[in-house]
């Protein structure tokens, strides 16, 4: 953005791999961010982080148990045998459509009912990407990186640069703001939003893009 573009300073928005991209950037490049907004919380997964938790903490811990019980397999599985697992997607369009798939189900604000909210072209579109690039297998490395180093805030440090954050209802984690502030310093909007879930770009496009640059409005003369 500066060295090739010739951005003086730059904002970034992220949700899943994005929120981490965006608050790595926060933390290590602060002199060149504006800001950044996110909306997913790139926090630490540790029910250690809250030994006298607060009613909303506890509802997060709770969330947090069946996040981890329920809901990490994929990440496992990815982390530690990605190349097992891109030989078998590679080779059957069937499991890779029900690999994806499942997760548009799971993790969007569908009610079991994922065509409710994504329709069957947006979900092949996003299956074919994988498919005729076969890049289903690079996109497990970042997996196989992330469990075997280190977590990308390290420990004790925060992001200093202001911060944005949309919590939609489905999202698959949504810690308290209480958690979030110790490693976002200067968290200027908390918003909750009324629907959507993990997916909020394609589930919520036209609300995550008002959230988007109702933060960064203000921002823009830093410049």
């Amino acid at each position: 953005m500066t060295g090739t573009l010739g951005y003086r300073r730059f904002a970034v928005q992220g949700g899943d791999w994005g929120a981490f991209i965006a608050a790595r950037l926060g933390y290590a490049h602060p002199a060149s961010l504006i800001g950044i907004h996110l909306n997913l919380l790139p926090l630490r997964r540790d029910p250690a982080m809250l030994a006298d938790p607060t009613p909303d903490e506890r509802r997060y811990l709770d969330e947090l148990a069946t996040f981890l019980r329920e809901e990490t397999g994929c990440q496992w599985i990815q982390g530690t045998r990605p190349q097992t697992l891109a030989f078998d997607l590679t080779d059957s369009p069937a499991g890779l459509a029900a690999w994806i798939v499942e997760k548009f189900r799971a993790w969007t604000d569908c009610g079991g009912a994922v065509e409710s909210v994504l329709s069957k072209n947006q979900m092949l579109a996003n299956i074919s990407l994988y498919w005729f690039t076969g890049a289903i297998g690079s996109s497990f490395w970042r997996y196989h990186a992330r469990m075997h180093g280190p977590w990308p805030i390290p420990e004790g440090a925060t992001v200093d640069v202001p911060a944005g954050y949309a919590q939609f209802p489905c999202e698959i984690l949504r810690p308290p703001r209480s958690l979030a502030a110790r490693t976002f310093a200067d968290l200027r909007r908390w918003s909750v939003m009324p629907r959507g879930g993990h997916f909020a770009a394609m589930e919520q496009l036209e609300a995550l893009a008002d959230e988007v640059r109702a933060f960064f409005r203000p921002l823009r003369h830093q410049g």
